[in-house]
């Protein structure tokens, strides 16, 4: 872990606008272990540093996420290397995946990947995620599938994937996760919790052995206006306050 001097002598050099994505991408890190999405130490969130340099924000490589603060996180570029000095390794899998969908994609300030348990499960069914909940719809109304490759670790495997996503905010992986792709650390959040809970309805309903009630494409197509009224046109920012003080009562820190 870095010592308080090095975390004081981080928090010095670094502007407030990059400050305040550190703080809330290892806010996010905490709440994905959390809320039990979390795969060990082998997946990912990412978020683009402001300014012209491509950079973004990526856990170090073997730290627990409900351990990682915002002085910890690893500033990298478009080409894998860090910027600037870090006693932290990175995964490259994580970094193929990531600076992909970062550089196709300047709305997507922040990129969530999980390998949970329901994620998984329903990215291994032939029809992928089913209209079955109000979830669901959610999800349908912007996804995108991508066909496993292996581990990602392949440039080549760049294109198709961006291709898959298209301007979709829900990548389903196929056999392997769950990402989404969104303008805020809040919005991809939210995003990611919408895209998790639908996956584990569907993993129970699809367990209780009946036949199971498809809500009707008309309301599909409709679902993304309905969406924005939910959520007042904020998205995850009308979540996001209350999720840091449940984080700040169970696990905090994660601003140092």
């Amino acid at each position: 872990m870095l010592t308080a001097i090095d975390e004081r002598d981080l928090r010095a050099a670094t502007d407030e606008a990059e400050w305040a994505l550190r703080v809330d991408l290892a806010a996010a890190y905490r709440l994905v272990a959390l809320f039990g999405w979390d795969d060990l130490i082998f997946t990912h969130l990412t978020a683009r540093v402001p300014g012209p340099e491509h950079h973004f924000l990526i856990n170090p490589y073997g730290m627990g996420f409900d351990e990682i603060t915002a002085s910890s996180l690893v500033k990298i570029g478009l080409d894998g290397q860090p910027v600037g000095e870090s006693p932290y390794p990175v995964n490259p899998a994580g970094f193929v995946i990531h600076s992909a969908v970062h550089a196709a994609r300047e709305d997507a300030q922040c990129v969530m990947h999980t390998h949970s348990l329901n994620g998984i499960a329903v990215s291994a069914q032939r029809e992928g995620l089913l209209p079955i909940s109000q979830q669901s719809l959610f999800v349908l109304a912007a996804l995108g599938y991508h066909d496993y490759e292996g581990v990602a670790l392949n440039d080549a495997e760049k294109p198709r994937l961006v291709e898959d996503l298209g301007r979709n905010t829900f990548l389903m992986l196929r056999n392997h996760g769950l990402l989404t792709a969104a303008g805020s650390i809040a919005d991809a959040f939210l995003a990611m919790y919408i895209f998790e809970a639908a996956c584990a309805i569907q993993v129970r309903a699809l367990a209780g052995s009946r036949e199971l009630l498809r809500i009707p494409e008309p309301i599909l197509a409709g679902i993304q206006a309905q969406a924005a009224q939910v959520t007042r046109g904020l998205g995850g920012a009308l979540a996001w306050p209350a999720l840091l003080r449940r984080l700040q009562r169970r696990n905090p820190g994660y601003d140092r």
